[in-house]
């Protein structure tokens, strides 16, 4: 173990003259000041609070960054301060939701009302499973051709970004996947028109990224499969409950939580319960719905307390009047955001086609991409945080997710315009 210079037994190393003895008594070494006063009779009681103390009056949402990372992404505050008074004893349990066996009646009830809360925010029908996994949504990218197909059935992959094309590519491996249309070629700017998809009648299911983080394209609309037995799957990470969605549309909805509804950790599936049951024998029993279906999500430890922050998550979402006006409050967002590149005179500029950009990602680049290292520093400087784009693409992204207060977004259109002030 390193010792600080600055510690007790730091401070010997520093002084060796301590460790002299006198000829009479060697002087008492304390790792602790201590004043030498009588001893006095004390009388030590052990009591308990369910209650937590409040956080001191200096710590508050003044003490915080706005937080623009593409995730893990900024949670809501009052969350924060709710897991904040119940991280030492969860309502009365006398434990943490950390320390708790999964299979207690204290998280089960937990678990039972993320899924209940959830359902309610997207109106989940019976005829879907809600599973609260683990491994990122990149997981399910084998997961899915698993639980869906043969190896020899053939699928069709709408590529809008970086995270459609992994998907595609580990799709590669369990099924037989065509990219039926790419936006490479433009730099993944667009999405296709519809009924211009050559998709193939066969195809057990169409994928889509229905929001691409790194390169900020967001489906406003979905396709319909040609083939009426196909299903419509749709990995929606970076823009889970940020709007309502037709479940109904879907045969699986698949999202990593870090974005929108919760820390690192936790993965959701929706997934019609008519698909499960049909895994291919390879697969390993930790990507088979069927076992964590039949298992309520507790075959194996799951994330626990990564699944009670979406639980609370969930809880404010319906608080806030559900994702119909969450959704006003993110279109307000991004407008605000894409009106002062768009009105920057090219000083700032969006690659992506006006029609089809993200509520969540915004990404830009400014005219003058010798500046860019700046703004990100001086952004910094003054509280905004994570605005640098994905090294794949360079430039600055700004995710502003269901957490990202409007105060946030205002702050850093004003220094977009200070700083274009500065150097136009």
């Amino acid at each position: 173990m390193a010792m600080s210079a600055n510690t007790p037994h730091g401070l010997l190393l520093k002084n060796p003259s301590i460790l002299k003895t006198s000829t009479t008594t060697a002087p008492a070494i304390h790792a602790f000041p201590i004043t030498r006063a009588t001893p006095k009779p004390i009388s030590i009681k052990c009591s308990y609070s369910a209650t937590v103390a409040a956080p001191p009056a200096s710590a508050s949402s003044q003490d915080r960054v706005f937080n623009f990372a593409a995730g893990p992404a900024t949670l809501p505050e009052n969350v924060l301060r709710k897991a904040e008074s119940e991280l030492y004893n969860w309502r009365g349990a006398g434990m943490s939701v950390m320390e708790m066996s999964h299979r207690g009646k204290e998280f089960l009830s937990i678990i039972q009302k993320a899924e209940s809360d959830l359902r309610k925010l997207l109106d989940i029908s019976d005829d879907y499973a809600v599973l609260f996994l683990q491994g990122g949504a990149t997981t399910q990218f084998a997961g899915i051709p698993l639980n869906i197909c043969k190896p020899e059935d053939p699928v069709d992959y709408i590529v809008t970004g970086s995270w459609g094309d992994k998907a595609f590519k580990e799709a590669t491996k369990f099924c037989k996947p065509k990219v039926i249309w790419s936006g490479k070629s433009e730099k993944y700017t667009g999405i296709p028109s519809f009924d211009k998809l050559d998709q193939n009648p066969d195809a057990r299911y169409l994928h889509i990224c229905a929001n691409e983080t790194i390169h900020g394209v967001e489906f406003k609309d979905y396709p319909t499969p040609t083939n009426k037995h196909a299903l419509l799957i749709a990995d929606m990470s970076s823009n889970f409950c940020s709007k309502p969605v037709d479940v109904s549309k879907f045969g699986i909805i698949y999202a990593g939580a870090q974005k929108n509804v919760g820390p690192s950790g936790v993965t959701i599936v929706i997934i019609r319960k008519d698909l499960i049951g049909n895994a291919q024998e390879i697969t390993p029993v930790m990507l088979d719905y069927k076992i964590h279906a039949d298992n309520n999500s507790l075959y194996n430890t799951p994330p626990c307390y990564g699944i009670y922050m979406c639980g609370l998550v969930f809880e404010d979402l319906l608080a806030q009047g559900g994702l119909v006006e969450v959704e006003k409050k993110n279109m307000k967002k991004a407008q605000i955001l894409y009106d002062a590149i768009d009105e920057s005179k090219g000083f700032y500029r969006c690659p992506v086609e006006k029609s089809v950009r993200s509520l969540m990602n915004v990404p830009f680049t400014l005219e003058k991409s010798e500046l860019e290292a700046e703004f990100v520093k001086e952004a910094a400087k003054e509280q905004m945080v994570q605005l640098k784009g994905h090294r794949s693409v360079g430039g600055m992204r700004a995710s502003i997710y269901n957490a990202m207060p409007m105060a946030g977004v205002e702050k850093l259109v004003a220094f977009m315009k200070e700083f274009q002030a500065k150097h136009a």
